[in-house]
């Protein structure tokens, strides 16, 4: 009997041994030069938006068929006190970015609203004046796929002509000041700057 228990044990310890690295695999924060996660977005509804990201086609898409060189993805949360003070700094850089002809169709902004639904990314985009597109992630299945992160969490990603991407950024917290850190966006993905 005890020789069973003992088995039984061990059998139990290699199972979670075997397991536990596939369920927290999930849950690693992809950093600086790795890929993104390939990510399935609904198109919006708004036509502004889908001609903001270059959108074409009807019911949804990937992050990589965004029409841009530079993608950044804000995560956040409606609920987050940390993302609605952000918010002002995230406005600035995406009104940065449109002042300058030269890099205003290469790099674009998203929003990913971690466990809000629609109706709560909708609030949030009309109580802070939010001009760019955010996309509900009311399942938290996006929030699981990049790491489960804190909020607000920002990716910079590189999309190369094939397709594929990769990360120039990945941090937690405040971007700071809007236009250092579009400098930054603008080194780190090799993009010219003009004037």
């Amino acid at each position: 009997m005890r020789k069973q228990v003992i088995f039984l044990l061990m059998v139990f310890n290699l199972l979670i041994f075997l397991v536990l690295p596939i369920f927290s695999a999930e849950c690693i924060t992809p950093t600086e030069g790795d890929i993104f996660p390939e990510i399935t977005l609904s198109v919006p509804q708004s036509a502004s938006e889908k001609d903001y990201l270059g959108i074409k086609v009807k019911n949804s898409f990937k992050v990589s068929q965004i029409k841009a060189d530079v993608i950044i993805i804000e995560i956040f949360s409606m609920y987050c006190p940390y993302c609605q003070k952000e918010a002002p700094n995230v406005n600035e850089l995406h009104q940065l970015i449109n002042s300058k002809p030269d890099i205003k169709d290469k790099i674009k902004i998203i929003g990913i609203g971690a466990g809000n639904t629609p109706f709560e990314v909708e609030v949030f985009k009309k109580q802070y004046n939010v001009p760019f597109p955010l996309f509900p992630d009311e399942s938290f299945s996006i929030h699981k796929s990049v790491g489960n992160v804190r909020t607000p969490y920002f990716f910079v990603i590189k999309i190369n002509a094939d397709g594929s991407n990769k990360i120039i950024y990945s941090k937690a917290g405040s971007i700071q000041d809007p236009n250092q850190f579009l400098d930054l966006i603008i080194k780190g993905s090799g993009l010219k700057k003009e004037g």
